[in-house]
């Protein structure tokens, strides 16, 4: 079902305005939506996703209990190949599934991009090259 609902929002959330960040899908029939668009997420932004997947859901047939729509936040999750480039450059934090032979499982250093499904970051000012297969999450790291 994951994958189809994605498939829906992947279609459904550009004609709207919106880019489809991310989805989560919680065992107690919650569905989380993370959604952004060029200027940042508002609460009316919120709303009016989340009417027109309620009736999107409806006429799909999408069994849910829990809608949330939100913004992906200042540490927003890099998961498609395009956010790669697009934060390309930035601070990220990297959480590996598996430990390096150094034993850190988290990172924190420059997104240089991704490469053959092969993520670069630079830490401490040498360039790791981390399979996408390795990885569990990367996110924005806000700087202030």
């Amino acid at each position: 079902m994951a994958a189809n609902m994605q498939d829906v929002l992947e279609t459904t959330l550009p004609g709207l305005g919106y880019e489809l960040v991310d989805l989560e899908l919680a065992r107690n029939g919650l569905v989380r939506v993370f959604i952004d668009k060029e200027g940042g997420i508002n609460v009316t932004d919120c709303v009016t996703v989340s009417h027109h997947l309620e009736r999107l859901f409806i006429v799909e047939g999408v069994n849910y209990e829990r809608l949330e729509v939100s913004s992906p936040g200042l540490d927003r999750p890099i998961v498609k190949a395009a956010d790669f480039v697009r934060f390309a450059g930035q601070v990220v934090k990297v959480k590996l599934r598996l430990p390096l032979p150094d034993k850190r499982k988290k990172l924190v250093g420059v997104l240089l991009g991704l490469e053959n499904d092969v993520v670069r970051v630079e830490v401490d000012g040498q360039e790791l090259s981390l399979p996408q297969s390795q990885i569990d999450k990367v996110r924005l790291e806000p700087q202030f």
